[in-house]
């Protein structure tokens, strides 16, 4: 790896950023617990989408103390839309963790904030460099892309190795302990966001144009290599809007993704069941098929084709919720949540 090249990034980039970052609400007061917040919400999901959960998630939990006793359902319904549940619930686990071997405090090193739940070296490295100025790189997608064109490396970015190597080597090219390793790991992820960019990297603008080994030799958009794509998984599901004179019903989900949340009752199906079928089979009672409708969702892995039925029954052996309950107090998955769209 290009060391020496490494090395004379900080400078041109920093002189960038102070320039041009963006104006966002978790770099106000970098306490270890807002800047955690913010990067485990940032995982997977844009900026512009986390700026209001990341204010509502603070006005309702300020501190440690807070998320550790939040109730399951309120934590849930604060993050709903956001997707990826684990992330919240290893939060909570986190916090309480933080509580019972950390006096509530967040540990500034970075292999002891690894501990955590949920928290993984790049997370550990971004509370530990822009929350308490340490020299620890957090590399994501971002930083993997600026660097692999800078370099013109075309090792694929799925080598966990090779991100390995790249924290050391960036860490040690951080500036000395302080404000400097708060800014420089926030430079690098503004640069991968606005101008080292996936598609038309805007070169033109960039403060690193000068030690880009890929714009020289006109490569950008052969980098970063990226592992080949698995073929998702197809399952075919039903999920049914059973409307009782209470209102709406939902259960928690047993199995399979997204188990433990809640959810309208739900089924894969094979080729020939019938929404008759599960419905007799759940002992729901004098029903009425009122709509029903397509959606496709995707997970990560899975992409799930939804038929959403919309029935009114006499009875059903679950609980219901009238809709304003569900939208006040009820966390819902946007997989089930956009069924409502059939209403």
């Amino acid at each position: 790896m290009d060391e020496t090249r490494i090395q004379r990034i900080p400078a041109p980039l920093l002189a960038w950023y102070e320039a041009h970052k963006r104006d966002l609400p978790w770099r106000e007061n970098p306490t270890p617990y807002r800047v955690w917040v913010s990067e485990i919400m940032l995982q997977q999901t844009r900026v512009e989408a986390v700026k209001e959960y990341y204010l509502r998630f603070m006005r309702a939990l300020p501190t440690v103390e807070d998320l550790a006793s939040c109730e399951e359902e309120k934590l849930l319904k604060l993050w709903e839309g956001l997707g990826y549940y684990s992330r919240v619930r290893n939060m909570q686990k986190a916090a309480r963790q933080l509580l019972i071997y950390h006096g509530g405090e967040f540990p500034s090193d970075k292999k002891t904030l690894q501990t955590l739940a949920g928290i993984g070296s790049y997370t550990a490295g971004a509370i530990a460099s822009i929350a308490f100025g340490k020299r620890e790189s957090a590399v994501d997608g971002n930083v993997l892309r600026v660097l692999s064109r800078v370099l013109e490396d075309g090792t694929p970015i799925s080598d966990t190795a090779h991100r390995k190597e790249i924290e050391q080597t960036l860490s040690r090219a951080y500036p000395p302990e302080g404000d400097m390793c708060s800014a420089f790991t926030q430079s690098l992820f503004e640069l991968g966001a606005l101008v080292c960019k996936p598609q038309n990297p805007d070169c033109g603008n960039c403060p690193l144009a000068f030690l880009c080994k890929a714009k020289e030799n006109g490569t950008q958009t052969l980098y970063p290599v990226l592992p080949q794509k698995k073929e998702k998984r197809v399952e075919r599901v039903f999920v049914f809007l059973i409307e009782t004179d209470e209102g709406f019903c939902i259960r928690r989900r047993e199995a399979g993704v997204l188990r433990g949340m809640n959810e309208f009752p739900s089924q894969e199906i094979e080729d020939n069941e019938s929404a008759e079928s599960v419905l007799d089979q759940w002992g729901v009672y004098g029903y009425t098929e009122i709509k029903r409708k397509n959606f496709t969702h995707i997970f990560t892995h899975i992409r799930w084709d939804i038929t959403c039925v919309w029935v009114r029954a006499e009875s059903a052996p679950f609980d219901a919720y009238t809709l304003d309950e569900i939208e006040e107090s009820i966390s819902l998955p946007t997989a089930f949540k956009q069924c409502l769209g059939i209403l």
